[in-house]
């Protein structure tokens, strides 16, 4: 694709990273095959290729985001698809956080978009005031059919039946490996993962442990910055993957690292790009070194030999989140290990599709996203599985909104196959 930024619009870095995406682009739409807004809506403006178009014209113009663009790039679900299937190779993530970003800088939106865009952004990446929300929404959850904004009821539908307590595993210590130690791992203990599921986090910690892993909790680490970071606020998330940025960095020195282990997939593919996020800034080589070592749960569980089980007689539906299989192209790991711990593992149709869940869109989105977790449930529904499988807790809540077949993490089936716990949703 031919680009026309003037030399004085490529001084600025993220345009002339954005001109770099834009010219490798051939216009193939090998990509709207792929793209799930594009097959729920049909409108070539809601397709990666289209998307590009409207970001191009934007951007080359220098002109700020108008309504039209506006409401197609809010319509993205950034499921990273698109970059599976394009064969030149055309970087759409960085393309799209660059428009989101110009979006935010340069567009008033309506104020009841504002305000609900400032709520999420105050609230879901602070685990203490993400619980008093989802109180709240508990509470008013009977009333939610009466309100006008379909968005304000998928924020009360979203509340789950029940808010787990706070866990301890959760607060900053070092959890000794069982056995000869074979790796120090730092784990992310996440944000608004912490406030709707902690069984998951305490599953990872048993199960690294009982494989030789130190579990270092590090003190001061917070949110990833993927929440804002998609809302285009630049400034918010640079200053949550910072804070992560400088206490890992510190851990690798004080004691070092062999890795930062993530189970959350949304969140790992934001910190494996910190590198990216941080080339031009004093916290560049640390964060170049954060990224390296940063890994989704199943990677790190492929090194350590997790021992061969005994059929489990349960059938499991495998879920590959997009954040894992587009953005982090981790396809295969979490159904060997599955299979390799005695589970009999079976896949949807069409497994590429994004279930609606993507961060905040499916409080944003929510007809788009209701109708891409309808496709999802049934694809998985009828494979007639006993539990489904998923590696990102935006995933699960989605789809265990959507039917009545347990959801659970893959590190819970892991865990219980290797000595832990059964997990509490197949327990119920």
């Amino acid at each position: 694709m031919q680009t026309t930024f003037t030399p004085e619009q490529l001084a600025d870095p993220s345009t002339a990273r954005s001109n770099e995406i834009l010219r490798a682009c051939v216009h193939c739409g090998f990509c709207t095959a792929t793209c799930p807004t594009y097959q729920v809506l049909g409108d070539e403006l809601d397709s990666p290729r289209g998307r590009i178009y409207l970001i191009k014209d934007m951007l080359e113009a220098g002109r700020p985001a108008d309504e039209k663009t506006v409401k197609h790039i809010d319509r993205c679900l950034s499921c990273l698809a698109c970059m599976t299937t394009c064969p030149s190779g055309v970087h759409y993530m960085h393309l799209v956080d660059h428009a989101r970003a110009h979006i935010e800088e340069t567009y008033k939106r309506p104020l009841m978009d504002r305000l609900l865009r400032w709520t999420l952004a105050r609230i879901l990446p602070y685990p203490g005031r993400f619980r008093v929300a989802l109180l709240g929404a508990k509470i008013g959850r009977p009333f939610a059919r009466f309100l006008p904004d379909p968005r304000l009821r998928a924020m009360l539908e979203m509340a789950p039946k029940h808010i787990p307590p706070v866990s301890r595993n959760d607060d900053a210590q070092v959890f000794p490996a069982i056995g000869t130690r074979r790796m120090r791992v730092a784990l992310m203990t996440g944000c608004a993962q912490k406030a709707l599921n902690t069984d998951i986090n305490d599953a990872t910690i048993r199960l690294l442990r009982r494989l030789g892993c130190e579990v270092v909790i590090a003190k001061g680490q917070g949110c990833c910055g993927a929440l804002v970071h998609h809302m285009g606020r630049v400034d918010e998330s640079h200053m949550a993957a910072a804070q992560n940025i400088k206490v890992w960095s510190a851990e690798m020195d004080r004691d070092g690292l062999d890795a930062v282990v993530i189970n959350t997939s949304g969140c790992g593919t934001t910190v494996k790009d910190y590198g990216h996020m941080f080339r031009n800034d004093p916290l560049a080589e640390d964060a170049a070194r954060v990224s390296a070592l940063a890994m989704d749960v199943s990677e790190v569980l492929m090194k350590l030999d997790l021992p061969e089980g005994t059929s489990k007689g349960l059938r499991v539906a495998y879920h590959a989140a997009c954040s894992l299989q587009h953005g982090q192209q981790i396809k295969s790991h979490p159904k060997t290990l599955l299979k390799r711990a005695g589970f009999d593992v079976v896949e949807p149709a069409d497994s590429h599709l994004c279930c609606g869940s993507a961060g905040t869109y499916n409080l944003l989105q929510p007809e788009i996203s209701g109708q891409l977790k309808a496709r999802k449930v049934d694809t998985l529904e009828a494979k007639q599985p006993d539990v489904i499988s998923a590696g990102n807790i935006g995933c699960m809540m989605q789809i265990g909104s959507g039917t009545g077949v347990p959801v659970v993490h893959t590190v819970e089936l892991l865990d219980w196959a290797t000595g832990g716990p059964k997990p509490p949703a197949l327990a119920g």
